[in-house]
């Protein structure tokens, strides 16, 4: 596993997953549910990579990839997603504060619904904050969010959405990955910032 990794307010780091070996997942992150893996894309918007979720899981599976040792608080992530397949579900999004693989903040979208859905997921179960109807447009999408206490403001593809409170996490953890059940989906340019 990675050494800690977090950063001083106003610096970031990026994870393009160009530099990773193709077949494998990326070396920062680790995979607590799913198939993910570096496939090099033409679509990549940082080409050549992207990193992919591709199994097809029940309806009820969280697919979570981790990025190790990592522990941020207040923040802003971001990460452009494709959905590339799915019945059950499709698409994806992030996740921060993250106890363990069964606690933590999440935003997503599941283009299948067209909607853009803020959750906080407690002992493996989904919890609604708020959603909002997003026209489904194919390709990739910007999804956006910036945390500070118990302030959550999600944006997508730039425009914001949403913008909620919720104190259930408050302490600093694991930032990640995610999909649902079959949703098959590209990922590329995951960029952390402290605040």
């Amino acid at each position: 596993m990675a050494a800690a990794i977090s950063s001083e307010a106003g610096t970031g780091k990026t994870w393009d997953f160009d530099h990773d070996k193709a077949g494998m997942i990326s070396g920062d992150l680790y995979s607590a549910a799913g198939r993910w893996t570096v496939q090099d894309n033409a679509t990549a918007p940082s080409k050549p990579n992207v990193l992919a979720q591709l199994a097809k899981n029940s309806r009820d599976t969280f697919n979570l990839a981790f990025v190790a040792g990592s522990s941020y608080r207040d923040l802003e992530i971001s990460v452009k997603m494709r959905a590339i397949g799915g019945t059950a579900a499709q698409g994806g999004g992030v996740v921060w504060r993250a106890k363990d693989s069964i606690n933590y903040y999440v935003i997503w979208y599941n283009p299948l619904e067209s909607t853009l859905l803020l959750h906080k997921v407690v002992n493996n179960s989904l919890v609604e904050l708020a959603n909002v109807t997003i026209m489904n447009t194919p390709g990739w999408h910007t999804l956006r969010v910036v945390i500070t206490g118990d302030h959550i403001v999600c944006y997508f593809d730039g425009t914001k959405y949403l913008d909620r409170t919720d104190a259930t996490y408050l302490e600093a953890g694991l930032i990640g990955l995610f999909t649902k059940a079959d949703a098959q989906t590209y990922f590329d340019d995951l960029t952390i910032k402290a605040k």
